[in-house]
Parts: structure tokens; sequence; C-alpha cells
């Protein structure tokens, strides 16, 4: 999958264009607005912001957290076992060391990750603070041209790039889920 993102000032061009998307086939969940103006974006209800956490590095941050833990845990039962302090007591304070070692270093780079703006979006903050939103669509690449003729119909929104996109299952369990709530009463 591919992510394209596109700008506009108008945030009736990408509802518009959102729900163009939809009835061509692609879903809901391939596509989502980012802005600093949440309230407008909420009146439009065909419009999916992205979510507070992701806005932020924390998802990013916690992953290479959990690996320096990992790292640490490792380095750190290699020393015990070069010292043979395990021979001495047992393995038991150790293997529970590590375990809160890695729980520890990925609890605190998600911590430092959540007050980090998202390193995705690190590209749009001048346009943001300019009042400009930024729509971006995860598209398979067989669907790009159909992305790009519904994109012609709008000249007010204007492409900003390409990125790498979330995995397929991530959109399908929020479509899922989407489909989940409105069943459910």
């Amino acid at each position: 999958m591919n992510r394209h993102f596109y700008i506009s000032n108008n945030l009736n061009d990408l509802e518009l264009l959102e729900v163009e998307l939809e009835t061509a086939g692609i879903s809901a969940a391939h596509s989502h607005v980012l802005s600093l103006d949440d309230a407008e974006v909420a009146a439009h209800p065909n419009l999916n912001e992205v979510e507070a956490v992701l806005r932020t590095d924390v998802v990013h941050s916690t992953k290479i957290g959990a690996v320096v833990g990992v790292i640490a845990a490792t380095l750190m039962l290699y020393a015990v076992t070069l010292t043979g302090w395990a021979q001495q007591a047992t393995w038991v304070p150790f293997i529970f060391l590590s375990i809160v070692m890695i729980g520890f270093f990925t609890w605190e780079f998600g911590f430092i990750g959540i007050q980090r703006k998202n390193n995705r979006f690190a590209r749009f903050e001048k346009a943001l603070k300019n009042g400009k939103h930024i729509f971006f669509v995860d598209i398979e690449p067989k669907n790009d041209q159909l992305l790009v003729d519904r994109v012609k119909k709008h000249p007010r929104i204007k492409k900003a790039g390409d990125g790498p996109s979330v995995p397929q299952w991530f959109i399908q369990i929020q479509d899922g889920f989407k489909s989940f709530t409105k069943i459910m009463p």
C-alpha cells in the first residue's frame, strides 16, 4: 500500500473527496485528515480525523524503547553469566530484573514519545500552522489512478507527497470496528 498526502484549506472539498472515494469502493478507514482545528474537522461527519495518540511519536518511540530494553536485559544477563552471580543465588531474580528492564525502557521511551509530534507529519508543520489541512489516503497501487482521477475534480486540493502506509491488516481492523459500532446499540 502507498500513502498519498494532499493539502487543502477547504474541509468541504476534502469531505466531498472522501465521499467520492467511498462511493468508488475505498473505505473510510483508508483516509484521514490531520488539522489543528479539531472542532472544524468534527463538524464534517464524513471525515476521519487522526487520533490524538497517532499525532504523537508514542508508537515509534515505544518500539525503540522495547528494543533498547531487550538489549539492556540481554547485556545484564550476559554480565550475570560471566560473573557467576546466578550460581551463588538463583536465576529467578535476574530473569525478573530483565523483564522489569524491558518494561521500564519500553514505558520510558513511550513516555518521551508521547511528548513529541509524530515524525511522519513533521514536514507538514508549517502548512498546519498556516490553517491548512492534510488529507492522506492509504491505497493499493492498483487504485492510484482512481485516486488521481477523483482529486483532479478538486482544484483546491494539492498533492503534498507520498510516504509509508500502515499495514493492510490494520485498516481491516479499523473497518471491522467501524462496522461493529454501527451494528451494536
